[in-house]
C-alpha cells in the first residue's frame, strides 16, 4: 500500500533520526497544510470499585522506550515493515510522559492504595512499578484506516531487595474511525486509558498477592 500523502518518512537509524529531530525533511506531496498541529490527548481515568485495597505504598519508575518510540512525532505505519511520521504533527510530550501520567492518575484516583508516587519523591515504597513502552504509533495493519497501538512491559518490583513479583505485556489496540489525525490522536487517547486502567488493576492486584504470601 503507498503511503498517504500526509506523512514523512521516519529514519531507520538513530544517526538519521536525530537529524531529522534538528532539522526536519521535506515534506510529502499533497499535505496542503502548513500549521504545525500539537497534540495533547486527555485519556480518562477509569478506576475499578473491584480492585483489591493495597495498604502499602508504591513508586512508578520513569517509563523507558527507545529514541524512535519516544519521539514527539507522531507515529504511524503503513506496512508492517515501514514506519513514518505524520506531516505537521506533534505530540505535546512524549509518549513515556503520556504512560507515566495516565498510570499515576489511574491509582491515584482510584483509593486503593496507601500512597503512590513518582520515583525520586520522597515515598518509602514497599513496591515499584517498572514500565517499558514497546509501540506507540498508528497502524493500518492492511486497513483502510489506522489503529492507535499502545503496547507496554510493566513489571512489579518488591522495593527491599528489587525481585521481581510479577511481569506482564499490556496491549491496547484502538481503531480510530477516520485517516484525519484528530481523529487518530483520539484513538490515542482511548487506548491510553485502556492502558492505565489494566496496568493499575494489575499492580494493585499483583502487589497484594505477594503480600499474602510473603506473610503465609
Amino acid at each position: 500500500m503507498n503511503a498517504p500523502p500526509s506523512f514523512r518518512t521516519l529514519a531507520r537509524t538513530a544517526a538519521l533520526a536525530g537529524a531529522l529531530a534538528l532539522a526536519g525533511c521535506a515534506s510529502l506531496v499533497g499535505g496542503g497544510n502548513d500549521r504545525n498541529a500539537i497534540y495533547a490527548p486527555t485519556p480518562a481515568v477509569r478506576a475499578d470499585a473491584a480492585w483489591p485495597q493495597a495498604p502499602w505504598q508504591l513508586v512508578v519508575s520513569t517509563t523507558s522506550a527507545t529514541a524512535v518510540t519516544d519521539s514527539q512525532r507522531i507515529a504511524v505505519r503503513p506496512q508492517p515493515n515501514e514506519l513514518q511520521v505524520y506531516k505537521d504533527a506533534n505530540w505535546a510530550r512524549r509518549p513515556t510522559e503520556m504512560v507515566e501520567d495516565v498510570v499515576l492518575r489511574t491509582l491515584e484516583s482510584s483509593n486503593k492504595v496507601g500512597a503512590v508516587a513518582r520515583v525520586g519523591s520522597g515515598v518509602n515504597a514497599d513496591y515499584r512499578l517498572v514500565l517499558d513502552l514497546r509501540r506507540f504509533e498508528s497502524d493500518y495493519r492492511g486497513a483502510a484506516t489506522p489503529a492507535a497501538v499502545v503496547e507496554i512491559n510493566a513489571k512489579l518490583l518488591h522495593a527491599i531487595d528489587d525481585r521481581v513479583v510479577a511481569s506482564r505485556t499490556f496491549v491496547q489496540t484502538q481503531p480510530a474511525a477516520s485517516t484525519e489525525v484528530p481523529v487518530v490522536v483520539d484513538a490515542f487517547g482511548a487506548a491510553l486509558a485502556d492502558a492505565g486502567h489494566d496496568i493499575a488493576g494489575w499492580a494493585l492486584t499483583a502487589g497484594q498477592a505477594h503480600r499474602h504470601e510473603t506473610k503465609r
